[in-house]
């Protein structure tokens, strides 16, 4: 089963359509996920999850869109689509994406088990 950790800060609007965004990547994908949803209220928790904007959405810990140099800090977040457009959410294909990786990070380690 993977891990998702779906983070996000109550003063971005952008936040539910993203859960959404996660569950139908989970669906398409058709792989079994845990998905929990962490509210971040205060600078002291964006530091603590080095939390980039909202929504921030982990797979297995790994960032579905990882970015370099971004502080951790209440804010909202905007993703680098496919097409280099920019938008609040990230593609149901980027999560997708982060899905099959940590999927076939899973099964590599399975067999390295064995």
């Amino acid at each position: 089963m993977l891990r998702v950790t779906f983070l996000y800060w109550e003063g971005c609007p952008s936040h539910e359509e993203a859960l959404e965004r996660v569950r139908e990547a989970i669906r398409l994908e058709d792989v079994q996920a845990s998905v929990e949803v962490v509210r971040v209220d205060t600078e002291e928790d964006a530091q603590r999850w080095k939390f980039p904007g909202s929504p921030t959405i982990l797979v297995e810990g790994e960032d579905v869109a990882p970015r370099e140099g971004v502080p951790s800090r209440l804010t909202c977040r905007a993703y680098v689509l496919e097409d280099g457009r920019i938008s609040p959410l990230p593609s149901v294909d980027q999560i997708r994406s982060a899905l099959r990786r940590a999927r076939a990070m899973q099964s590599m380690t399975r067999r390295e088990e064995v």
